[in-house]
């Protein structure tokens, strides 16, 4: 399950596909509880055989499928996560690194401008940009310390069992707690609660990034037709242009 925007103003539509297909099954406007009952009242009883759903950590989509889905799981999505990690601590951390160098207008730049390469997987880095990371993090502790806890919090998706998962959650919370950095210690705060969905992964390794594609191709769709006046119409050319996969 994810949303996108349908229109300006903070109107979304939602988008649920199968995960073994990649078919869109439903799509339908707004991101409310209300507005995906839809779906679970089209399924009725057939609810009952869902075994997980992937979503991002929207509140309106997990409550609505732990009250029609009682047998399943609900998966976190890494990226949604990691990207909020980003915005939430990373951001935030170096912002606060930039204001302590005010003296050192060189060493200031190279903190402002670092946001990219921070949240790049070290993988897809040029040996400039990994050169550029090491001693960035080398220079301000605050920063390397939420950039390896942000490293080792997405190890959490990779794990063989939950109990694993959860063994590697308690190192990762402690060493956050004895961090000091404020930022990431009110992140794992507000991410405690949503543990159960992320551990999950574990039992089911699902995620949102094929749907993510759709809604790319989706918001292509929509520009290539600068725009469309009949939102049901739109929902049918979606549905069409993903029937999933050959069998």
């Amino acid at each position: 399950m994810d949303e996108f925007a349908l229109f300006k103003g903070h109107r979304y539509a939602t988008v649920i596909a199968d995960a073994d297909t990649h078919q869109v099954l439903w799509i339908g406007e707004g991101r409310s509880r209300a507005a995906i009952r839809p779906f679970f009242d089209m399924l009725g009883e057939h609810c009952e055989n869902i075994e997980a759903v992937a979503m991002d950590m929207n509140t309106a989509f997990d409550l609505e499928v732990q009250e029609y889905c009682p047998n399943a799981q609900v998966v976190y999505d890494l990226f949604h996560v990691i990207a909020k990690y980003g915005r939430e601590v990373i951001d935030r951390v170096r912002v606060d690194c930039a204001n302590e160098l005010k003296g050192d207008k060189k060493a200031r730049q190279r903190v402002k401008r670092s946001r990219w390469v921070l949240l790049k997987n070290r993988t897809n880095m040029s040996d400039k940009q990994q050169s550029y990371l090491d001693e960035l993090l080398d220079a301000n502790r605050s920063l390397m310390v939420v950039y390896l806890l942000k490293e080792q919090l997405k190890e959490l998706w990779y794990c063989k069992d939950e109990e694993t998962a959860r063994g590697l959650w308690n190192v990762w919370w402690q060493q956050v707690q004895e961090s000091g950095v404020e930022p990431l210690m009110r992140f794992a705060n507000k991410l405690e609660p949503y543990l159960p969905g992320i551990v999950a992964s574990a039992t089911h390794p699902l995620h949102t990034c094929r749907l993510e594609g759709m809604n790319n191709k989706i918001k292509l769709m929509k520009r290539m037709a600068y725009g469309y006046r009949d939102t049901e119409y739109f929902f049918l050319k979606i549905k069409a242009a993903f029937p999933g996969d050959p069998r």
